[in-house]
């Protein structure tokens, strides 16, 4: 480590900064200045991950990278086989590892060292994922360029201790903060009277249901000529928007049928916005004490999570139920005789039915499987809040 500094005195440091942080980015950059401190080094990479697919989220922070290394990073990452890679180090025992040790010094064995690190100067590289208990909320990469000395085993130690902090002080933020909200930090919620009109909504409804109609957020109309909409009943209201806004109100009617025991099914709806991020819209009637027949009903719009998406998508693959299941523990990480335990089969026929999925997607490994399915419904929202330094 950089002057050899105590353990214990470099963990109260990186902890200090945690508890200082008042948002993901500035979490990032003030135990990065740490890091830099205690394991110098001349690039790195910070991203948050989703805990269910370790998909690249927010905050994001990039230091010294060319801006052509990304599509080549998330490449060796997903599709090539190497040493210490981020899903590896997510089960490892130990969270962290560098490339020289991992390999005794022959770098040259590394898909990752040939194609991304050595044409940008880089020597070696210091991994790890920031982990509490099984959950990994971010992954971190250091390099370092020719002329220094490899990373140690003590600098490798070091980054495994501070794992767990700083993904306790991460998760924190990404609970206050949802990833992909940007400047939305609470669900849309709109309240409908019985005859569907717009009884109250806060704020956040009307950014996301500008982003599910198609209605860019600073819109000053619907169409040339149109007033300003800055209203949820205004935008609801439009004649020029009713086939898109049809499934609020099949959803609305959902509701009100569940209210009157008419329907036994969830009323909740899952769709995608007109950028491809899906949505989950929640409907709940809200029963009046005075007058039954005055019910409102409440809807709540909010980012689906990715173990409420996978269904969808993998629909589309024509998987088995067996098969699907099997997909949904290999995004969960799970190895193979985890998914066998799971599902009371054998690892030889789990073994067949993850050849018979990756045949079916198109892939050769686990993390291109959920690559796949997945990174294409979480790209937009996390590099629109990367940053560079």
């Amino acid at each position: 480590m950089g002057g050899r500094v105590d353990l214990e005195v470099a963990l109260d440091r990186i902890r200090s900064s945690c508890e200082d942080a008042e948002t993901g980015h500035d979490l990032f950059e003030r135990v990065s200045a740490d890091v830099h401190d205690l394991i110098p080094h001349d690039g790195a990479v910070w991203f948050g991950v989703d805990p269910a697919t370790l998909l690249v989220a927010s905050p994001m922070r990039v230091e010294a990278q060319e801006a052509s290394s990304c599509d080549a990073f998330w490449h060796h990452e997903f599709r090539v086989a190497d040493t210490a890679q981020f899903v590896d180090l997510a089960r490892s025992p130990e969270p962290a590892a560098s490339l020289h040790l991992s390999l005794d010094g022959d770098l040259i064995r590394s898909a990752r060292y040939r194609g991304l690190l050595r044409p940008q100067g880089y020597e070696d590289e210091l991994r790890a994922v920031l982990r509490t208990g099984e959950s990994t909320w971010g992954i971190v990469g250091l390099m370092r360029e020719g002329g220094r000395t490899a990373f140690d085993a003590d600098e490798v130690t070091l980054m495994s201790k501070a794992s767990p902090i700083i993904a306790t002080a991460l998760r924190r933020h990404v609970r206050a903060q949802s990833p992909w909200l940007g400047s939305v930090r609470a669900p849309g919620l709109v309240v409908f009277d019985r005859q569907s009109r717009v009884v109250s909504a806060n704020e956040e409804s009307l950014h996301w249901l500008r982003q599910l109609i198609g209605c860019e957020v600073d819109d000053d109309g619907l169409e040339p000529g149109a007033p300003p909409v800055h209203r949820v009943d205004e935008l609801l209201g439009s004649r020029a928007l009713e086939r898109q806004i049809t499934p609020i109100w099949a959803l609305l009617s959902r509701a009100h049928a569940v209210a009157d025991g008419l329907d036994s099914r969830a009323a909740r709806l899952r769709l995608r916005d007109h950028r491809g991020r899906w949505l989950v819209l929640h409907a709940s009637a809200l029963t009046s004490q005075r007058d039954a027949s005055a019910d409102s009903v409440a809807v709540v719009i909010e980012p689906a999570k990715s173990s409420e998406i996978a269904p969808i998508i993998i629909e589309a693959y024509s998987l088995t139920p067996r098969e699907r299941d099997v997909v949904v523990a290999l995004a969960s990480g799970d190895s193979t005789s985890e998914i066998a335990a799971r599902l009371f089969l054998s690892q030889h026929t789990v073994r067949d039915h993850i050849k018979t999925v990756f045949d079916k997607v198109g892939v050769s490994s686990r993390a291109e499987l959920v690559a796949k399915l997945f990174a294409e419904h979480y790209s937009e929202r996390a590099h629109a809040d990367l940053v560079h330094a």
